[in-house]
């Protein structure tokens, strides 16, 4: 029996205002766990549209997109898939910066999360999340060099 092979490109946006960070649940097949808003995205969609699509259908908020965080793969060889077959996944996850514009907290009816938040960010690491939220966190704080060098006098 072979195993399905899938490559899957997502696009995610770490949304941060006032020490806080805004989470979606998802509820995968570990049981719910918090990550950051975003998911698969469609064929011939820019990345950038569907950061900004999918942070609408989880959380209900328009966001504008800040800057490119990082872009990072992941590679699950036996991961759940719909109607509960395994394929062998390798995600390419592309991570951006992005700020709240418009509209209002809500909660994803019928999709892959189930609820979404605002959470400071010490409290984060006590939460169940998957690695994107460590992960995306961690590029957000990172120093930006290009930005850097044009604050140097």
């Amino acid at each position: 029996m072979s195993v399905r092979r899938v490559v899957r490109p997502a696009a995610y946006a770490v949304c941060e205002s006032e020490g806080r960070v805004l989470l979606a649940r998802w509820t995968g097949p570990r049981g719910p766990e918090w990550t950051l808003p975003g998911g698969g995205i469609d064929h011939g969609e820019d990345p950038r549209h569907a950061a900004v699509r999918e942070v609408a259908e989880e959380t209900g908020y328009e966001v504008v997109l800040d800057r490119l965080l990082t872009v990072d793969s992941v590679h699950i060889p036996e991961a759940g898939w719909g109607g509960g077959s395994q394929v062998d996944l390798h995600g390419i996850r592309v991570v951006y910066a992005a700020h709240v514009v418009g509209g209002d907290l809500r909660h994803e009816v019928g999709g892959s999360t189930d609820m979404a938040g605002w959470f400071d960010l010490a409290e984060v690491p006590a939460l169940p999340q998957v690695p994107l939220v460590a992960m995306g966190l961690a590029a957000a704080m990172a120093t930006d060099p290009a930005a850097e060098a044009a604050r140097l006098p």
